[in-house]
């Protein structure tokens, strides 16, 4: 059987599904009629036609034709998966937009959240009927006013007042809401007009909290419409075709399990290992290969230099190479400083507290060398003036005039020949 004959029986097969099902739902609402009229033709006639309509609208709330083949579980999970799906997002543009400013993300918030649920709602239900979250449980949005046995779509003017609603009704609301706060936040007392539109608003508020939670209410009874939108637009979310599976695959979350496990591992086993040492060794591997390709290249009877040993003796390099991360060559230098006619140092790098290394030689600040021999973590740091590795430091005594220690006279204790004599005559 070939592929397009396999489709056809397949159609065939839906097709005959459709009508039975259609035609049982006809004859079960044939039965609950005919049970409702003999039922209300019992009762007087006030009372009768107020039980016809009664039972008519209990039929309504109960009818099961909403929940197949939507599970009410599938919905709900829908939309929290969409709100998740916002929320990240939020928090990348967020991120984004710190390296602009920390206050963008703060005062532009609510028109972060604006563009972030355009954007996803122009990429998901205005261009394939169906939210990422609804996607992920096999769920479209469908007309509800068309009766038939094929879903229909929805057409262009409830999607575009559905997203009118819910992308630019929310941003409206939120902004409206904060008006009002920072008018009646103030230390004037507000006026009349403020305080009633303050009351309007909470009415409002309120009336939509107990129209949504009984729209919630009988969504639980009849699994038709998720939210109190999709009731008034008539929207609702259902399974693209009767005869696929209304399970869901939760593969993606298997891998976002492993993903976190992995993760949480990482995390674990970083801090043992020490990734800071590694990272100290890779650096001070690749400048030193760097140095010795640098001697190759230029002869080997030069002596060893370091990345900064062309500063003067009176300018930190450490303090140098933090206020100019990226001119480290002596062309950039003298290129920064040819106005005054080559390298002048400054009061900012010029070195405080000399302290010099005890390998090299070497003098730097004391705060300085102090920092990066705390950060080499005992491994010793590669001298910015030298290249050579050094490990100890200590004061440096090239200010200190040493006083010359002078030879001491010594006493000569001598006996002459006359006191000799003068001693003998005595005697």
């Amino acid at each position: 059987m070939t592929s397009i004959d396999f489709a056809a029986a397949q159609q065939r097969v839906l097709n005959c599904r459709q009508a039975r099902a259609l035609a049982s739902r006809s004859r079960a609402q044939a039965r609950r009629s005919k049970y409702a009229l003999e039922l209300s033709g019992r009762l007087p006639f006030p009372l009768n036609a107020w039980s016809q309509t009664g039972i008519e609208a209990w039929d309504t709330v109960k009818g099961r034709d909403g929940t197949q083949p939507a599970f009410r579980v599938g919905q709900v999970d829908a939309e929290l998966l969409d709100e998740e799906l916002l929320e990240l997002l939020k928090s990348q543009v967020g991120e984004a937009l710190k390296y602009f400013g920390s206050h963008l993300r703060d005062e532009w918030s609510s028109e972060i959240l604006l563009l972030s649920r355009a954007a996803l709602f122009k990429l998901s239900i205005w261009d394939h009927n169906t939210s990422y979250g609804a996607a992920l449980q096999n769920l479209r949005y469908i007309d509800a006013r068309q009766s038939g046995p094929l879903l229909s779509t929805p057409t262009r003017w409830q999607k575009a007042c559905y997203g009118a609603l819910s992308v630019g009704g929310r941003y409206g609301w939120d902004k409206w809401n904060a008006w009002l706060t920072d008018q009646e936040g103030s230390y004037e007392q507000s006026s009349p007009s403020i305080q009633a539109l303050s009351w309007i608003s909470s009415a409002v508020s309120t009336i939509h909290s107990i129209a949504a939670l009984s729209s919630f209410i009988v969504f639980l009874i009849n699994g038709r419409y998720r939210t109190l939108l999709d009731r008034v637009l008539r929207l609702r979310l259902a399974s693209p075709a009767n005869h696929l599976s209304r399970q869901v695959s939760f593969e993606y979350l298997n891998r976002q399990l492993v993903w976190h496990a992995f993760t949480e591992f990482l995390l674990f086993l970083l801090p043992l290992v020490g990734i800071t040492r590694w990272r100290r060794w890779l650096s001070r591997a690749w400048r030193k290969a760097k140095a010795l390709v640098k001697r190759v290249d230029e002869g080997e009877d030069k002596t060893p230099d370091g990345e900064l040993s062309f500063l003067p003796e009176r300018t930190c390099a450490i303090c140098y190479q933090d206020q100019n991360p990226t001119s480290t060559a002596e062309n950039e230098l003298l290129a920064v400083t040819g106005a005054s006619g080559g390298v002048v140092g400054s009061a900012q790098t010029d070195i405080t507290n000399p302290y010099e290394m005890v390998s090299c030689g070497c003098t730097y600040c004391f705060v300085c060398a102090i920092s990066r021999l705390e950060e080499a973590d005992g491994e010793g740091w590669t001298c910015l003036r030298c290249g050579l590795l050094v490990k100890e430091c200590q004061p440096w005594a090239g200010d200190v005039l040493a006083a010359s220690m002078m030879s001491r006279t010594k006493k000569n204790v001598s006996f002459s020949d006359e006191d000799d004599n003068n001693s003998e005559k005595g005697t």
